[in-house]
């Protein structure tokens, strides 16, 4: 199948617009957020820096954090505050305390906590506890996380919104025999996930 640019834009703005509606919202509704005057970023290195780049550019004042081992990283002379994040942690385990992050966030005033990729970009559970002590977190629902982080039950959303699937089974049973009937009905070539 043959399939345009164009085609696949209006695709993606039809899910997006099922999916908006779904969670009974509007595409309307999504532009009207709280403005953002503070962000931290809850990142290390150039991820932080692109993103307080494009904060600066908004005119949104920006918080980094840093792990006692990134104490002389670019990102915390680039933001306009800096804080020390999980004293006496690792420099992994520091930009994954959550907890310290938002007493950080609360302390200076910031309206949102922006994540970055990686390190609490993907955890529903500090979406939550952002939602709860009323910051704003840039990035998905944490519902929509634990819906999309599940690739089965991201597939079965997309199939309800209509958005075109490539073909598949379920799992696969012992059987060969069943498994080289299931390859014929989804047809071939037949590529295999774990």
């Amino acid at each position: 199948m043959n399939v345009s640019n164009s085609m696949l834009i209006n695709l993606f703005t039809e899910a997006i617009k099922k999916l908006c509606l779904a969670k009974k919202k509007t595409i309307e509704n999504l532009g009207k957020m709280n403005k953002i005057n503070k962000i931290l970023i809850a990142n290390r290195g150039e991820i932080a820096i692109r993103i307080m780049r494009a904060a600066t550019e908004l005119g949104i004042k920006t918080v980094a954090i840093y792990s006692h081992e990134d104490r002389l990283a670019l990102h915390r002379f680039k933001a306009d505050e800096s804080y020390l994040v999980g004293e006496g942690l690792g420099p992994v385990k520091a930009y994954l305390a959550g907890e310290d992050i938002l007493r950080i966030a609360k302390s200076v005033g910031a309206d949102a906590i922006h994540p970055g990729y990686g390190f609490l970009s993907e955890d529903p559970e500090f979406v939550d506890a952002c939602t709860a002590a009323d910051v704003e977190f840039i990035g998905p629902e944490a519902q929509a996380m634990r819906d999309l982080g599940n690739k089965v039950a991201a597939r079965n959303i997309a199939i309800k919104a209509g958005v075109p699937v490539i073909p598949a089974t379920d799992p696969l049973p012992k059987d060969m025999k069943k498994v080289h009937e299931m390859a014929e009905k989804v047809g071939y070539p037949v590529m295999l996930k774990a």
